[in-house]
């Protein structure tokens, strides 16, 4: 056979560390003329870097012009598509029932970008794994920009047991990257079998995509050997035999796979640093040049110079090109930024110590009694000021190509003390405006003492002309950044060069090194001092400059120093209703007790059993791929003598300095306040130890008032998000405010949690938002929550309970007292013990009652009697006056009463009813009168009715 015909390979080393070299024919069944095995080279036996094994003779031989070797070693730097031995492998964060959540991932995988590899960019997790075998000893290091702390990255090597060797938590957890920049991580590999696993899960959450990891040189050392060289990709080139790395073709030139030198491109085509093509040139237009100024001259003037944007790329003398404007145009100098002076040579210095300029003029002492107001205050961009610079980073790409492409500007800011009394040390106000085609993004970034950079605020494509500020919590130095990216995709980004962020004016207050547009009076020594005189003190906190002495003056009790500026007594604001202040009056807050009155009763409420933090989860909520997520609220209702005592820490920042102690460190992963927000993944089949904490925000740094009322401070507590408060105790409102401004809430956030007396809940009884705003919120400004408690009732009094007399047995009567029902007070008054008293058998109201009845039977009695007699009287009287009237007259004719003939006499006399006492006094008179007629002719016998 030829030698065209097999090839040939090393078999598997045997327990001596020794192998054999066999030869394999390329076409199956064709084993005859193979030269036969021999024994190989030693097993841990490696070629240098620039060499390869040359299998036929054994040998290291030089790699050709064209292509490089690592030796003992792997290089992947083509991302085309993915390497050969690499695989993608989706995992769902919380796979649901069913299983349909893992559906929703299977389109998230690693994605070759030609330079780099880019991960997904949603929060399915996602790996990239690589297994290799090592002879001996080695390592692995990849290049990387992980510029997002909202994805979690890491970095793990498992055996080919499957089981996770053992590794330092900053060699698993990778470190942020910052401004764009690529960053190198090293781990050190055992020999055997190796398993990499590049691991990323998007944290979240809400609108904002997640920047994506990228990735690229990954190299690994200690593999056995290599039998061949590797060509160079398109675009990069190997000028000599035995290369180790290939080099990318500078600007203008091109090179195809395999190189060993770059070809310069045609006339009007480019190429910028490591490309494969040319490109043909563009016209030139008014984006591709831009203005500047000079340094202004002795006489004051500066000249506009206008510059073609590096590297050019446009072609000038063609149809529809337009050209350079002519330079040499004078312009006076704008004057001076505020703090700085014009100096002979007509650059702008800063003023001296204690001295003072708006930038027109020269500088000027203070007067006696006031002191400089420090600060920065930039308007005029003729140069850029001494302690900013510039920096651009291109997506993807190591150099930055265009200057204009993205733009960082740091400022170092070391806030001080003096006149500081509150929680704000300083303060930086900026005026911005962008203006975009496509998906831009404007990031306004602090790092303090040199680390933990976070991202304070962005803002996403074209913003009018707007002003923003931020508040400095803490004394330290800080370097504030404002990055500009034009598209977060690596592509040409020529078509996005005229996206632009205007920056009008910065401005920041307090700055210990700063300079001073103005003076602000200060506070003198005071008189009773042996060294008084005019010379500036600062105060002590809590204290104010007083306008007719400038003397120090404390604030007067229950008031707070406001703002930056403590001259006058107007700088002390009384605190909110419900609250007091603290010793050095920076700050006002509950002491967790609370009274009101109403209809001439005053109820009195202690809440100190619900001072201590609270915490409500809200959830779960998911996101469009089926991320679980809760909301976590940390709440301190009165705070700790004054201090905010709900802290929300990160847990996704920097894991690598988790056991950093230091400031920055706790200014970054926590956040302290009155009630606070973060949000939680939970750690439920997951393939995380904890669960993760992240995007930490304070709801309320200062606390307001507590009040019955609804509204306070503009802050409306909207009782009808809740169900209505039935009882007859009123619910009471405490109201917070946080005065960080962001994108969507200009004037800051602002809470209220409505504290409601339920005798049916717990001591610490429960926290609930509303219903209708599942979130906290219903606008993302102001939440609401409602803390039902038995300990949000006030405390109960003598009006609280009422007594019950027991009946009286053996001369004694018990007394107890039970509670009104419902019973809506807690502690306070105690029930008063059971009681008793002597007491007699009949009791009063019976002896009233038989002895009103006897007077009444009496009563009866007697006018009974009365009538009786007085009714006898009349009858002989009557009796006597019809008698006499008889003697003196005739008898009257007889009525004639007798029965006609042949009738049957009646022998019955039915009466209808029983006669009445006045019937029987008429009757006994008929009777009188009827005696005296007298009958006349009448044969038939006497018959009287009685009627």
């Amino acid at each position: 056979s030829a030698p065209t015909d097999y090839y040939y390979q090393y078999t598997e080393c045997d327990s001596t560390g020794s192998r054999w070299r066999v030869a394999i024919p390329l076409s199956p069944g064709s084993c005859s003329d193979l030269p036969p095995p021999t024994r190989g080279t030693d097993c841990s036996f490696s070629c240098p870097a620039g060499k390869f094994l040359e299998m036929s003779t054994q040998q290291c031989t030089p790699c050709a012009a064209g292509s490089y070797s690592l030796g003992s070693g792997l290089r992947f730097d083509q991302w085309d598509t993915i390497p050969a031995g690499f695989t993608s492998l989706t995992s769902f964060l919380d796979p649901g029932l069913n299983g349909d959540d893992i559906q929703a991932c299977n389109s998230s995988s690693w994605t070759p970008q030609g330079v780099y590899l880019e991960s997904n960019r949603d929060e399915c997790t996602v790996s990239l794994v690589y297994a290799v075998h090592l002879e001996k000893q080695g390592s692995v290091s990849f290049t990387y920009q992980y510029p997002d702390n909202n994805i979690f990255f890491e970095f793990y090597v498992q055996n080919e047991q499957c089981q996770e060797m053992a590794q330092a938590d900053d060699q698993k957890w990778i470190k942020v990257t910052i401004n764009g920049e690529w960053d190198t991580h090293t781990v050190n590999l055992k020999s055997g079998m190796n398993i990499l696993y590049w691991r990323t899960t998007g944290i979240l959450v809400g609108g904002k995509m997640v920047k994506p990891v990228l990735l690229k040189n990954i190299q690994i050392e200690g593999v056995a050997y290599t039998s061949e060289c590797f060509p160079c990709r398109p675009g990069w080139f190997s000028p000599t035999p035995g290369s180790s790395s290939c080099q990318p073709c500078p600007s203008n030139s091109f090179s195809i796979k395999g190189a060993s030198f770059c070809t310069r491109c045609p006339e009007h085509y480019y190429s910028h640093e490591g490309w494969a093509e040319c490109k043909v040139r563009p016209p030139c237009s008014e984006k591709d040049y831009f203005q500047i100024h000079t340094a202004c001259d002795s006489e004051g003037k500066t000249e506009v110079l206008y510059r073609w944007v590096e590297p050019k790329i446009c072609v000038e003398n063609i149809t529809g090109a337009v050209e350079l404007p002519p330079t040499g145009q004078r312009e006076p100098c704008p004057p001076c930024n505020p703090g700085y002076y014009n100096s002979n040579d007509s650059t702008c210095l800063p003023c001296p110590p204690g001295t003072h300029s708006d930038g027109t003029y020269v500088c000027v002492e203070c007067p006696a009694g006031t002191e400089p107001v420090l600060g920065y205050n930039y308007k005029w961009w003729n140069v850029l000021p001494p302690n900013m610079k510039t920096s651009c980073f291109n997506v993807g790409n190591s150099k930055c190509d265009d200057m204009n492409e993205n733009i960082a500007l740091l400022q170092k800011v070391p806030a001080s003390l003096s006149g500081m009394t509150a929680s704000e040390f300083g303060q930086i106000t900026f005026v911005f405006e962008t203006i975009c085609s496509a998906d831009c993004e404007l990031y306004f970034m602090m790092d303090v003492n040199r680390k933990s950079t976070t991202v304070v605020e962005s803002w996403e494509g074209s913003k009018g002309k707007q002003s923003y500020s931020h508040s400095m919590t803490r004394n330290a130095s800080v370097t504030f950044t404002w990055a500009f990216q034009r598209t977060n995709h690596a592509l040409d980004v020529r078509r996005y060069v005229s996206d632009t962020v205007k920056l009008y004016s910065i401005s920041v207050t307090n700055v210990l090194d700063g300079v001073a547009s103005a003076c602000r009076a200060c506070a003198l020594v005071p008189q009773n001092s042996q060294h008084a005189g005019s010379s500036c003190v600062p105060c002590p906190a809590g204290f104010y400059i007083d306008r007719d002495t400038n003397r120090c003056q404390e604030c007067p009790p229950n008031t707070h120093l406001t703002g930056r500026h403590t001259y006058g007594q107007d700088a002390c604001v009384t605190c909110g209703p419900g609250s007091i202040s603290n010793k050095e009056h920076s700050r006002c807050y509950s002491d967790c007790s609370f009274s009101h009155t109403e209809n001439n009763s005053t109820l009195t409420f202690d809440l100190s059993t619900l001072s201590d933090m609270a915490s409500l989860t809200i959830g779960p909520s998911f996101t469009s791929k089926g991320t679980k997520y809760l909301h976590l609220f940390n709440i301190s209702l009165c705070g700790h003598e004054g201090k905010r005592a709900a802290v929300c820490k990160d847990n996704v920042t920097d894991v690598s300095s988790k056991d950093d102690h230091s400031n920055s460190a706790q200014f970054v992963n926590s956040v302290d306040s009155f009630i606070c927000q973060s949000t939680i993944i939970p750690a439920d089949g997951r393939g995380f130890r904890m669960a993760i904490s992240s995007q930490s925000i304070s709801l309320a740094d200062t606390f307001i008032g507590a009040t019955v009322d609804t509204v306070l401070n503009g802050v409306n507590a909207k009782p009808d998000l809740f169900p209505e408060n039935s009882k007859a105790v009123p619910d009471i409102n405490f109201f917070y405010r946080s005065t960080q401004a962001t994108a969507s809430c200009d004037q800051g956030r602002s809470s209220v949690i409505t504290v409601r007396c339920n005798p049916e809940k717990s001591e610490r009884g429960d926290l609930s938002v509303p219903s209708s705003c599942p979130a906290g919120t219903c606008d993302g400004c102001t939440f609401h929550f409602l803390w039902e408690s038995v300990s949000a009732c006030p405390r109960c009094t003598e009006d609280n309970y009422h007594q019950i007399e027991g009946a009286c047995k053996g001369g004694v009567q018990e007394i107890l007292y039970v509670w009104n029902e419902p019973k809506l007070c807690t502690k306070g008054v105690s029930l008063p013990p059971r009681s008793s008293s002597p007491c007699e058998a009949i009791a009063l109201w019976l002896k009233v009652g038989v002895g009103g009845g006897a007077f009444v039977a009496v009563l009866l009695i007697s006018l009974t009697c009365y009538f009786w007699k007085k009714n006898k009287r009349l009858e002989y009287k009557y009796s006597r006056l019809v008698m006499s009237a008889n003697k003196e007259c005739e008898l009257p004719a007889a009525d004639s009463c007798a029965l006609a003939e042949g009738e049957e006499p009646d022998d019955d006399v039915v009466y209808a009813q029983k006669p009445s006492l006045l019937g029987k006094l008429r009757a006994i008179a008929n009777k009188v009168k009827s005696s005296e007629s007298v009958q006349l002719n009448s044969s038939q016998p006497d018959r009287w009715v009685l009627g």
